[in-house]
């Protein structure tokens, strides 16, 4: 069989890739790279740095093409057959990765480098990736006697499957529920641009009427406007209880054993815990100091929350004459307690956010920053028509990246917004490969009569994808291992969430944020009111994330054994955090795709983490302008092109020439004066 995914491809070839080609292209490409880890083991020079660590990270890198262009697709235009494929092919993967992580003759030759790692004269990065190799093996395995690693690798293949089992169930959740609305009184309070879509997605599925779903776009609007409460309870309910209706969707039973197959790998590996495990390779270092951390930040924002939530159940009663306000109230009342404190709201601040002048304007940041410009290209295969394909280069001309770009919501494209990577930048052969990153979103449409006009939230989620998406494009590192967004989890976020800082300011807004009829600037007064109430209801906000984390760590930072009911463990945690009444319908954990399907286990305090930094960050650029060349420089080589070459606490303070301070944080959320 021909297949796209065996040939020497540049670009991934998406449209002469068939799923029949991923299954053979991955068992091939875990054939050559065991081949080349056969090559290693079998050389019978000394082990050295060249021959051991630099072989073993340029290995596999066929797989590596062919997987990453697979999950890609199965996270955003799956079907039934690449989700069969995938169920087939993890169980593959995990036993491969196992294959090497339990080689004791490959680990034994890691060990030799490592234990004269003092005499070998290496380079930072050089020695960060021989410590991190050697740490990957210890803290996989490699050390085990045999009967504990054949355990392990039979809880790293059931893991494997139950992750995706769990996302599969989240996504066909989310497409199986549909409220369609034949009484356009249901639809009072809806901006005209939402009854539109509504509209529209009834006709695309050949229904009459308007039509709600669970996709962001369709949700987040009806929530937030809808009057008719009942309404607002009912998709509120639905939303809340994805995976937790007792049915083959259930994920009840994937999230108890996810939880304890972990809890038993980090125990097997000699860690007290999966939270214990993890952290050992975060800033944070201990599950100790994420409470810690969390805990500090609790202290300072529940006052702050409760204050609010009192205002707004005020507001509430004497608006509706609500007695007890309920979570599909929240969005509603907020929204119209803003309009009357700042009159603002996101239907006076669409229009001037025109989908395609944002993405100007992201670029033209990129390029006053750093120096790169995007040129979109027809010449690059795409996974979907609606994909946009750009080439990236720098002020001499020199390719840098090649960028993808998914911004709408469709079926077989999971909910949320991500970067992701189909080709690594790394050093090789005396040639730098440059990589090839993707953002994936799922913003409003455009509709008949208008563009994709974004709300303020759907503004800052593209900044945040873009500012991982620099960390990919920027990468500037020897070994792909090290390159781009491959460094500690909690210092991942830092370049998203910095990025989005530039949303709020005058002097960045004034160079995208033009209405879409007439290309008027964004008056001045509505950006004074942006920065007034960024802040606003800032303390429920963070009380929820930390909620999330919190959960995150009561799941993965003790023994989960004794824990027989979800929803009673979910709440049990909830209570230091909730202020609305408990919905005995729904369930958190059960839809908590960061932490039992992605990659944030014992990681969702990450993001409140990076806050700190980013907080911190943006003060330095403030203080010398937030189009600082010199600043911008600084961030570029030592965060942005650096990866994982180093210690990110390292890296930051070269940057910013001081470890981070939360007050930035706490000031720019109005938590303290």
């Amino acid at each position: 069989m021909n297949n796209p995914l065996l040939e020497l491809f540049d670009s991934a070839p998406f449209s002469r890739t068939k799923p029949e080609h991923f299954l053979p292209a991955i068992k091939n490409g875990i054939s050559v790279a065991k081949e080349e880890i056969n090559t290693i083991v079998a050389n019978t020079e000394e082990p050295s740095f060249s021959n051991t660590i630099e072989a073993l990270e340029y290995s596999g890198e066929l797989l590596d093409r062919v997987t990453s262009v697979f999950f890609n697709l199965n996270s955003a235009e799956t079907n039934e057959e690449i989700q069969k494929i995938a169920q087939e092919a993890s169980p593959l993967l995990s036993e491969f990765s196992n294959d090497i992580a339990l080689n004791l003759d490959l680990f034994k030759k890691i060990e030799t480098v490592y234990n004269q790692k003092s005499a070998l004269d290496l380079s930072p990065e050089q020695d960060t990736l021989l410590t991190k190799r050697y740490k990957s093996f210890s803290r996989n395995g490699a050390n085990l006697p045999e009967d504990k690693k054949e355990r392990l690798r039979e809880i790293d293949k059931e893991l494997s499957k139950l992750s995706l089992n769990f996302g599969e169930n989240i996504l066909a959740e989310t497409n199986k529920f549909e409220m369609l609305l034949t009484n356009e009184s249901d639809l009072d309070g809806l901006p005209d641009g939402a009854k539109e879509a509504a509209k529209a997605l009834a006709e695309a599925n050949e229904k009459k009427g308007w039509l709600i779903t669970l996709d962001y776009p369709s949700y987040i609007p009806f929530i937030t406007y809808a009057k008719k409460r009942e309404l607002r309870k009912k998709l509120a309910i639905a939303f809340g209880s994805k995976g937790f209706h007792s049915d083959n969707l259930d994920n009840q039973e994937n999230v108890l054993r996810i939880a304890n197959l972990r809890h038993q790998r980090a125990q097997l590996l000699g860690y007290k815990s999966h939270a214990h495990y993890v952290l050992e390779e975060r800033m944070a270092e201990t599950p100790e100091k994420v409470f810690t951390f969390l805990n500090e930040i609790l202290e300072k924002a529940k006052p702050a929350a409760e204050r609010e939530f009192k205002q707004l159940e005020a507001f509430a009663k004497e608006l509706d004459g609500i007695e007890q306000l309920q979570k599909w109230d929240g969005p509603y009342y907020s929204e119209k307690l803003k309009q009357k404190l700042f009159n603002l709201d996101d239907e006076k601040l669409k229009p001037y956010f025109k989908l395609e002048n944002v993405i100007n304007g992201v670029f033209t940041i990129a390029s006053k920053l750093f120096g790169l410009q995007f040129k979109e290209t027809t010449e690059v295969d795409k996974y979907n028509e609606e994909v946009k394909t750009y080439e990236v280069t720098n002020p001499e001309g020199e390719f840098v990246a090649l960028f993808y770009a998914d911004f709408h919501p469709r079926p077989g494209k999971r909910n949320g917004a991500w970067m992701t990577s189909y080709k690594s930048q790394m050093r090789k052969d005396d040639k730098n490969v440059r990589p090839h990153i993707s953002i994936v979103c799922n913003f409003t449409k455009p509709t008949p009569s208008k563009p994709s006009l974004l709300t303020f939230n759907e503004v800052t989620t593209l900044f945040h994808e873009f500012g991982h998406a620099l960390h990919g494009m920027l990468a500037n590192t020897t070994y792909p291992g090290l390159s781009g967004t491959s460094v500690y989890w909690d210092f991942v976020e830092l370049p998203s969430q910095v990025l989005e800082n530039w949303c709020y300011e005058k002097e960045a807004l004034e160079l995208f944020a033009k209405h879409y009829e007439t290309e008027e600037v964004i008056p001045m007064e509505l950006v004074t009111k942006i920065k007034e109430s960024a802040t606003f209801m800032e303390g429920m906000a963070t009380l929820r994330q930390l909620s999330f984390g919190l959960l995150d760590m009561a799941w993965h930072g003790q023994d989960p054994s004794a824990i027989k009911n979800v929803k009673e463990h979910e709440k049990k945690t909830f209570s230091e955090t909730s202020l609305y009444p408990d919905v005995s319908e729904n369930c958190m954990s059960t839809a908590f795709s960061h932490i039992f399907q992605g990659g944030y286990s014992a990681g969702y305090y990450s993001y409140k983490w990076a806050e700190v930094l980013d907080a911190d960050a943006f003060e330095h650029f403030k203080e010398n302008g937030i189009f600082n060349k010199e600043i911008a420089s600084k961030f570029k080589e030592n965060v942005l092109s650096k990866g994982g070459t180093e210690n990110p606490m390292t890296l930051y303070k070269r940057f910013r020439g001081q470890e981070p301070k939360p007050e930035a944080l706490l000031k720019r959320a109005g938590l303290i004066k």
